[in-house]
């Protein structure tokens, strides 16, 4: 039966495993767990090739437990009861190591399936997931386990399994001519995936020329099979949230250039509406009134990108990334909103005042309504004070100018006019 390079290579042992230092280095506190064969109840969280299954079988060759595992895409709670019925068997004498890959996909009875068993120890259980397990782990399975990130391999950690692939999937005996920077391209573009990286290799072994027993690897050929290959991307997964956090985050900072970097990813990926969705909400959030422009200018260009399509859709976006990572910030409209909001979810409402209920009914005046309405463009500077929030919030205050010359201006503005000095006092001649 056939098997994948990246199988065949796999390591049998923690020193033969390439990165994740912190976790597997001499010191780091999973390896220390594993040399003290007292394993617990783990979750290893991370993208897929970073070594989750390779650790999760060394775990279980340097035990005396044996080991079964699933995966919860096609596993059912049926799969769970055969394990369970073997427990304290012939079979099972020191319990049972359970390796359950992607986890994400059991539901909350499936997993809770598992409690009682991994409460008591009878169930060692090893989960992995590819998805962030505080958001798709059940919490009963959390609290009884830790949970461990496996990181993306960096290059220099890949180029030492990319060597050992090619010297292992050519076989004994034969000759493999690398050109220049074949090694580094592999390891460079697999996007810390050791699995694509070794599957780029097996790939690059079965198109290689032929010459006299000798295999020769061209740059060239592994730049074609590595094409978007270190593009780590899922609309519907943690690196689609990471990118665009990244992306408001960038602009927020104001980077241009890390901006237009994760812009590139996300247009990469063809996720024109993500990055417009995010580009809008950021010129009212981060950017907000210290460049009140800046949102009719975006939603100019994102009508522009969604016009053109892509690829032609990213020289607008890209100018208003940089026009709004460039602009002056503030956010003092969604600090103002999102204190108004945590009073209204507090109860905090109270009745509107009568003087500004509607009045455009028959009966209105006779209930009050609008009596005492005072109207602001009979008065100078087109202000007059009375009082607008319900009683229950009188004095509150939601918005607070921001430290930027346009919300500067518009405060040294109302000052003037609530202080009763308007423009026509400005022009008014000296005596």
């Amino acid at each position: 039966m056939y098997r994948p390079l990246a199988d065949i290579i796999r390591p049998q042992l923690l020193g033969d495993i390439v990165g994740q230092r912190h976790l597997l280095g001499k010191n780091g506190m999973l390896r220390r767990v594993i040399e003290s064969g007292n394993i617990p109840n783990m979750v290893f969280y991370g993208p897929s090739g970073t070594g989750k299954t390779t650790v999760a079988n060394i775990i279980a060759s340097e035990t005396s437990r044996r080991l079964y595992k699933l995966n919860a895409t096609t596993a059912s709670i049926s799969d769970i009861r055969d394990i369970i019925s073997e427990i304290g068997t012939m079979f099972t004498p020191q319990g049972a190591l359970l390796y359950l890959d992607e986890i994400q996909y059991f539901n909350k009875k499936q997993q809770q399936s598992l409690l009682e068993f991994i409460e008591n120890g009878a169930i060692t259980l090893i989960a992995s997931t590819t998805e962030n397990p505080y958001f798709y782990v059940f919490n009963a399975i959390l609290s009884r386990s830790t949970v461990f990130e496996f990181r993306p391999l960096e290059p220099s950690d890949i180029a030492p399994a990319v060597e050992r692939a090619v010297r292992l999937g050519a076989g004994d005996g034969v000759r493999v001519n690398l050109e220049p920077g074949v090694i580094e391209h592999i390891a460079s573009s697999c996007g810390g995936d050791v699995r694509k990286a070794v599957n780029a290799v097996e790939l690059l072994l079965s198109a290689a020329v032929r010459k006299d027993g000798d295999l020769t690897l061209t740059l060239e050929d592994a730049q074609t099979v590595s094409q978007r290959s270190s593009m780590r991307y899922d609309r519907d997964g943690d690196a689609h949230y990471d990118i665009l956090s990244a992306f408001q985050k960038s602009i927020r900072g104001s980077d241009p250039n890390a901006a237009v970097h994760y812009l590139a990813r996300l247009l990469a990926a063809g996720d024109l509406a993500s990055a417009s969705r995010r580009l809008l909400v950021t010129a009212c959030e981060d950017i907000g009134l210290a460049y009140p422009q800046a949102i009719s200018i975006v939603k100019a260009c994102v009508d522009a990108a969604f016009q053109l399509g892509l690829p032609e859709a990213r020289i607008p976006l890209a100018q208003a990334v940089i026009l709004c990572a460039t602009a002056p910030k503030s956010n003092s409209a969604v600090n103002a909103i999102s204190k108004a909001d945590a009073d209204i979810a507090a109860g905090g409402c109270g009745d509107v005042p009568d003087n500004l209920k509607d009045s455009h009914y028959k009966g209105a005046e006779a209930l009050g309504r609008g009596k005492a309405y005072l109207y602001p463009h009979d008065f100078p500077g087109g202000y007059v004070s009375q009082q607008y929030l319900p009683d229950a919030l009188k004095g509150r205050e939601y918005y607070a100018f921001g430290m930027n010359k346009a919300e500067q201006a518009a405060r040294r503005y109302w000052d003037e006019i609530k202080r009763g000095k308007t423009d026509e006092d400005e022009k008014a001649p000296v005596e």
